[in-house]
């Protein structure tokens, strides 16, 4: 029988690994940011790297009972009582390219704007620049800007400041903020939403794009949990009904097909 592979976690009758580390040590001596870096990078993360992580697990833990992960996952608890896991799970289900999923493609963005201002010997803002000419031309949606509710995002400066006091290369962070100067100049103002700066900082981590909405997921199911629970423990069964307004055919007679 052909057996599965994997070099993240391994168990036994007495212990459980972590890329080799004991999950004990890990329980008295790491964070829960700690756990998530060495999951996904192998390693266990530097003084920033950890903040930084923190930073962005915290950043999009929740955003109101409207988003769309939260009010999917409470709807589903309206009508399930029984099974939370189905509520998180449906909540989790809500998100997508249009919320919560925007990070990969920015990532990706990102990455191909700092390689094109390196290969054409350009600077970082003029590449942001093209990037909006490009957009423009083809149509296309510019991942990681625009916000139905903020004008100003006000967790992407706090992440952006962050990493700036690091002192590392912090070029995603630089093409996020031209990126966003030029749209203002060249379309209209597009604020740079929360999946444009994970994404940013991410890059500058030396994350790859999938991070950009695994990490948002990873946060944000601690926020669908509390969720829930409200859900289950303040309202009554049943108790979303959402308007529906029809606008289909009227009333008519059926007639029998000969």
């Amino acid at each position: 029988m052909q057996t599965w592979r994997t070099a993240i976690v391994t168990s036994d009758e007495t212990s459980i690994r972590i890329r080799g580390y004991d999950i004990t040590e890990l329980m008295e001596h790491a964070t829960f940011a700690d756990t998530v870096f060495l999951l996904h990078q192998g390693r266990l993360p530097n003084g920033h790297e950890r903040k930084l992580l923190n930073a962005i697990l915290v950043s999009v833990a929740d955003h109101g009972s409207g988003a769309p992960s939260c009010a999917t996952a409470r709807l589903a608890a309206s009508g399930n009582r029984q099974s939370p896991s189905a509520a998180v799970a449906a909540g989790v289900l809500a998100i997508g390219d249009e919320h919560g999923g925007a990070g990969a493609a920015c990532i990706r963005m990102i990455a191909a704007g700092v390689e094109r201002a390196a290969a054409e010997s350009i600077s970082i803002d003029d590449a942001a620049a093209l990037t909006i000419d490009d957009a423009r031309t083809k149509g296309a949606r510019l991942p990681g800007l625009g916000h139905r509710v903020h004008t100003t995002d006000p967790r992407v400066e706090v992440l952006f400041r962050m990493a700036r006091a690091t002192g590392m290369q912090c070029d995603g962070v630089r093409f996020m903020v031209a990126l966003e100067a030029a749209a203002k100049a060249k379309i209209k103002p597009l604020p740079i939403n929360v999946d444009g700066a994970l994404a940013a900082v991410l890059y500058d981590l030396g994350f790859p794009p999938s991070a950009g909405m695994l990490l948002f997921i990873a946060g944000r199911v601690a926020g669908l949990t509390a969720e829930v629970a409200e859900e289950y423990t303040r309202e009554k069964p049943m108790r979303i009904r959402i308007p529906v307004e029809y606008d289909g055919e009227p009333a008519r007679p059926f007639e029998a097909l000969d």
